[in-house]
């Protein structure tokens, strides 16, 4: 008798423009592992109602996107260290009858930025103060490098560094008196424009340039970022490796990179 897939999901609101579905499902299939993937669009005032209904349909795990990812921990039986420093859940997996949270999107950065740089030593500047920003530090601080915090609301950036205890944070139009080797840009500026949060003129040949945008592919800042010299990374290149460690969390195998990457660049998003 043929058994039920598992059922896994990401939630969000609104759900159109997810390629988690595509991703994690080519990746189910080349692992073997007998599971759907549904993205579930969950307004921020139905969230708690729809982790109880997660609870009672025996969802494996949930992929957490915005606007959720701070206020499903409340929902939720455990949160390991990792998702609690970072203050963000983006994972929660079923173990026994308990939804744990963690965090996977600092490992994603960590192994998009693996791709052209060391992290150890290096000099980073982090661009916003929200959610992912947050797991950006994180992901830094843990590798090694000497962190600065930038935000256009000055006050947050320096509300993030005492969280994190860094020495440096200011406002955006810092950046071109600061020395720095990698910068990562966490903030919506470019999602679906051609905007940039910086001036070319601060960009350094070089550096890395991590963009968080991946909606498109080539943001500005990407472009701007080639055309100075610094190598740049999109965005895509998190998610691929954050879903990597979400299916390894459950799992315990994970995916190729090359694998979930044509996932993605094939995703039907309309």
């Amino acid at each position: 008798m043929t058994t039920e897939p598992e059922l896994c999901g990401v939630i969000l609101h609104p759900a159109g423009h997810t390629r988690s579905p595509a991703m994690h499902t080519a990746a189910f299939e080349a692992l073997g592992i007998h599971a759907r993937y549904v993205a579930f669009d969950v307004p921020p005032e139905e969230l708690a109602e729809a982790i109880l209904g997660a609870r009672i349909a025996g969802v494996r795990q949930l992929a957490v996107s915005l606007p959720h990812k701070q206020t499903v921990m409340a929902h939720l039986d455990r949160v390991d260290e990792t998702a609690r420093a970072i203050g963000a859940v983006n994972t929660v997996t079923r173990v026994d009858d308990e939804l744990i949270g963690t965090n996977t999107d600092w490992i994603g950065l960590v192994r998009a930025i693996e791709r052209e740089s060391r992290l150890d030593g290096q000099r980073a500047v982090v661009l916003g103060a929200g959610g992912t920003a947050r797991a950006a530090v994180y992901a830094l601080r843990e590798s090694g490098c000497h962190v600065t915090v930038l935000n256009r609301t000055v006050e947050k950036a320096e509300a993030l560094a005492r969280d994190f205890q860094l020495d440096a944070a200011a406002a955006l139009d810092a950046l071109a008196s600061i020395d720095h080797d990698i910068l990562i840009q966490t903030t919506p500026v470019g999602l679906r424009s051609d905007e940039s949060p910086v001036p070319a003129s601060s960009l350094r040949a070089g550096s890395v340039v991590f963009d968080a945008v991946y909606d498109p592919a080539e943001t500005r800042l990407l472009r701007e970022a080639k055309e100075a010299g610094a190598h740049p990374i999109g965005g895509k290149w998190m998610l691929i490796y954050q879903a990597i460690e979400q299916i390894h969390t459950w799992t315990a195998q994970r995916p190729a990179a090359e694998l979930l990457e044509k996932a993605f660049d094939q995703a039907d998003t309309s």
